[in-house]
Formats: C-alpha cells, structure tokens, sequence
C-alpha cells in the first residue's frame, strides 16, 4: 500500500486505539494551542492529543451559550463538548489550554463544567527579562498538576526523553513539508493538508513517527525522481493567518481550486509548530523558551511573525501572499495591516487577506476575490 495510504488507514482507528489504551491504563491530555507544552505530557506517561475545533457541525450547538459573532475555531471547539461528539475529548481525562485570546479564556471557564482543565497564563510578549520567567512557573505548574492527577514523578531524564521524541516528530514534519520547496512539489496543498491533520492523533508516538517516516521518504523519492501530480507553473502561495484542519479548509481549497497552489503553510498548523527544543540544558528552560518564541498574534509586539514569514517566502519562492483571518478574531485581524505592509513594502510581493468563518455562505465571493489574485500572480 501507498505511505500516505497507509498512514491515513491508520490514522482512521486512532479513536479505536485511544478507548483501547485507556482501557489498559493510559491517561489522556487533550490540548488546545500550540503554547501546549505537549512535552510535559508524554513525561507523565500520558498521551497528548489535540482538540482545537475544525468543523462547523458543532457550532449551532455552542451559539445557544456562546455569542454568535465569536470566532468559530472557539465555538467549534466548545460545541464539541456541548454535544459530546469528540472521541477524543471524550477520552480525555485532563485538558490543558492558555489565555491565548479573550475569548478562549472565557470559553474554558465554561469548558470547566464539562471537563477538568488547567490553564496556563501565558505572557501576552515575548521578553526574557519578565515574560520568560513568568513562563516557566506556568510550565512547573503544569507538571505539579500532572504530577498530581496522574500519580507520577516527571523527572529530568523523562522530560529529556520526551524532548527528543517530539523534536524527532517536528523534524520529520518540517521534511514533509519541505518537498513543497521543489519546482515540482509531490502534494497539492490541500493534500499536505490532509497529511498533516492526521499527525497529532496517534496514541503510540512510535507507530506514528514510522508512518511519517516512510510518507517523508516516499515524498523525498518523488522529488528526487522528479514526480509530481500537481500541474507545472501554478502561482505558488504562502498562506498565513489563522490555523487551518479538515474541515475548516475551505480557502486551502478554492486558493487551488483557482488555479494556485499553496506551497507553505506558515500558520501554528504549518511551520510554526517545527521548532526545536534544546535537548541538553535544563529541561523546563528548554521547553519554556521554545513554546514562548511562538509568533502567534496573541503576542505583543510580534516580529517573528514577519521573520518567519520573510523566510519562508524566501525558501519557497513564494508568488504571493495570502492572511487568512476568521470572523471574529481580532489579533489576527488586526495585525494583518502589519503582515499586509511588510509583504508589500519589504518583500514586494501581492497581498490579500480573507475573512470568513467555517460555513459556505461565502464561498461565491471568495471565489472571485481568489480566482482574480492568482490570474494576477500568473
């Protein structure tokens, strides 16, 4: 069978495998930002498995509680606990978040009658001086609670280890993503997409490393052979912005189905989460330095979100640059003046930011809007 087959065969009983290793013992951690020290868990002997909300199913549900004009990763992602129709929230026994904006803060105090959860303060900048410090008493306090919860000791060597699985995992996910950067990428991004979704629902880490392990190589050979099914001379695009999953896809799709291709995801979903984490010095430092670099827009000021897209532009030889923003955030909305100024002015390349949420009601004008930028690019 095909690597990529295969993984998304297997990925298809993760919720089957989460129930069977509770049942044998394992505890569950289910997280909802990338400022997650997932670490932490895997110390505890626990597995991690990310909840953020990519469907609109469970929205109409969440509006009977929630404003209508929230944003909908946030309604997605209470709405799954309103109708109890996550598996693997439903298997989880601690979930952990952060006050990443104002209203998921908000919405985990409501998420707290349904689950047990902990949230970590995270800093709102990125300075060593206060913001670090601060930090990494959130992170001692997460692994007080787990330490408590799940009646172990996470010790330095167990950190250590979990350091080295995920960073091996980041890494291998940065060469899957990285086959994009050949004249002749081997996915389309929608379907790099779908490959990268399915990562973070494995309950045996080793199992999914293997698997996306042989997916990397068999991508690699393609490149090397000079294999590819995505059609030669599509505008490649960086797409950044909001995180994207299946489900809330709809711009990853219309951006190809109008004739481009998004090369480059830079959103916590793409190359924000390949960072690594220093595997030699303290453990906790580690790990509180690392997760706190992240550019996300909750941070104030944020220039990493410029530097990391001036990179991946570079590195992928973008044609263009699109900021994708959902319907009530406001970070991410209004930092796109920021993004939309530095990709003109410094890098010179076309700009267009798209507002929407996870329904088709749109899916008409964003088409136009999507279709005239890439008969631009091209």
């Amino acid at each position: 069978m095909d690597p990529i087959e295969r993984l998304k065969a297997a990925s298809d009983r993760n919720a089957l495998k989460l129930v069977e290793a509770r049942e044998a013992g394992r505890r569950v951690v289910g997280h909802y930002c990338l400022y997650s020290p997932v670490e932490l868990v895997l110390a505890a002997g626990a597995i991690p498995v990310p909840l953020c909300g990519t469907r609109a199913e469970p929205i109409p549900a969440a509006e009977e509680i929630l404003p209508r004009n929230l944003c909908p990763l946030i309604k997605s992602s209470f709405g799954f606990a309103v109708t109890d129709t996550c598996p693997f929230l439903a298997a989880s026994d601690l979930l952990v978040a952060d006050t990443t904006c104002d209203g998921k803060k908000k919405m985990f105090e409501l998420l707290a009658a349904y689950k047990p959860i902990h949230v970590l303060q995270l800093p709102q900048n990125q300075d060593p001086v206060s913001a670090l410090p601060y930090w990494r008493n959130e992170i001692v306090r997460l692994k007080e609670r787990l330490e408590r919860e799940f009646g172990v000791v996470i010790g330095d060597g167990e950190l250590r280890q979990a350091i080295r699985v995920l960073n091996r995992e980041r890494e291998l996910t940065r060469r899957l993503m990285d086959t994009a950067k050949s004249d002749r990428p081997p996915l389309t991004g929608h379907e790099m997409l779908g490959i990268m979704h399915r990562l973070g629902f494995f309950p045996d880490k080793a199992e999914g490393d293997a698997l996306l392990g042989s997916v990397v190589e068999e991508l690699e050979a393609r490149v090397a052979a000079g294999e590819s099914s995505v059609a030669p001379g599509r505008p490649r695009i960086l797409l950044t912005g909001v995180p994207v999953g299946l489900g809330s896809d709809k711009a990853v799709r219309l951006i190809e189905e109008a004739g481009g291709l998004v090369a480059v995801f830079e959103s916590c979903g793409g190359y924000k989460h390949v960072f690594q984490v220093d595997e030699d010095g303290d453990p906790i430092e580690a790990i509180a330095r690392a997760y706190l670099a992240t550019p996300c827009s909750v941070m104030s000021p944020n220039p990493g979100r410029l530097e990391l897209i001036e990179r991946l532009c570079r590195e992928f030889r973008a044609d263009g640059v699109i900021d994708l923003t959902w319907q009530g955030c406001h970070t991410y909305n209004i930092e796109s003046y920021t993004v939309k100024r530095f990709v003109g002015e410094q890098l010179g390349l076309p700009f267009l930011q798209l507002e929407t949420d996870y329904s088709e009601s749109d899916t008409g004008q964003l088409k136009v809007r999507l279709e005239a930028f890439v008969e631009m690019l091209g």
